[in-house]
């Protein structure tokens, strides 16, 4: 089972690497003999670099989203195990300079648009995007080097399924430019399905992403998950839905006779448009979490039977 460890506890180790003593050989100059600290002004400070620097080494570089740009710089792009899988991927940016490996300090990466192009047995091709979570940026207390979002895949790539990423990016204010990668998409081991669809009455068809915690265990887990919208074409980015929803959730293990488990709490919308809320897996196995969406009223839109859930397995 593939699982992820959140962004928050990764930094927090790397903070107390920042706070060694200069006897730390990651403290100097030099880290290693890859990044050369030479008080170039586009670049990192010693303090920034050592936080990239160690943080970039507990996650994986994807070669097939990066770029060399102008010559002079190189755009590398990490996810934590170097792959993509369908449903949430957490994805981070950085830009070095060519000349010393250092990390650029001010680069800008957005337009993130996935385009997915089916071919169907007809002959003809069917095109549609996925869910993203918008322009790549730093996160709190982070360097501004180092920025983040997120691609919800809804399939995997196949012989006659292809995705490609398009985004742009602006290094140093000198002038956008249009980036075209192909890279292939996995799908997620059997007994994890962690991206879901609904559509309601008026037609709206809105996507549920989860993602996953640091490690799911029996007990308590918190679960963080995102609600996007369907875009209209289909060919467009679909993005954070403006609207608000709480989810209701109901595990139970389909191995198991069906059994659920108690002191659950429905995800709810946090200020960083996330949803969040807490799931009690009470042993090992597949849990079929079921989900019931209701609107701001409290009106039940989606779900609540058996035809919307995630699937995890610890």
């Amino acid at each position: 089972m593939r699982t992820k460890r959140t962004f928050t506890a990764l930094l927090f180790g790397l903070l107390l690497l920042a706070g060694c003593n200069s006897n730390d050989d990651v403290l100097s100059n030099e880290f290693n003999g890859e990044i050369t600290i030479d008080g170039d002004i586009e670049c990192c400070s010693v303090e920034e670099a050592r936080i990239i620097y160690n943080f970039l080494k507990k996650v994986k570089e994807v070669p097939a989203l990066g770029d060399t740009i102008d010559g002079t710089y190189r755009l590398s792009a990490y996810t934590y195990d170097g792959t993509f899988h369908t449903g949430y991927n957490d994805i981070w940016f950085v830009v070095t300079k060519l000349k010393n490996a250092n990390y650029v300090k001010e680069y800008t990466l957005g337009n993130i648009t996935p385009l997915m192009t089916m071919q169907m047995a007809s002959g003809m091709t069917m095109r549609h995007s996925t869910p993203v979570g918008g322009d790549a940026a730093a996160e709190a207390d982070v360097p501004q080097a180092l920025k983040h979002t997120w691609i919800s895949f809804l399939m995997a790539t196949t012989d006659a399924d292809k995705w490609e990423v398009d985004y742009r990016i602006d290094i140093l204010g000198r002038g956008a430019q249009e980036i075209h990668k192909t890279p292939d998409v996995e799908s997620l081991p059997s007994g994890q399905a962690w991206l879901k669809s609904f559509k309601t009455a008026g037609g709206d068809t809105y996507y549920l992403s989860l993602v996953s915690p640091d490690k799911w265990q029996t007990g308590s887990n918190a679960i963080r998950a995102y609600v996007s919208k369907k875009s209209s074409p289909a060919t467009d980015p679909y993005l954070l839905s403006t609207e608000v929803f709480t989810i209701g959730i109901d595990p139970r293990m389909p191995d198991m006779g069906n059994h659920t488990s108690p002191d659950n709490t429905p995800l709810t919308l946090q200020g960083d448009e996330s949803y969040l809320g807490t799931v009690n897996l009470t042993m090992t196995g597949l849990w079929r979490i079921y989900l019931t969406v209701s609107d701001s009223q409290g009106n039940i839109i989606a779900g609540g039977d058996d035809s919307l859930y995630w699937d995890v397995t610890i």
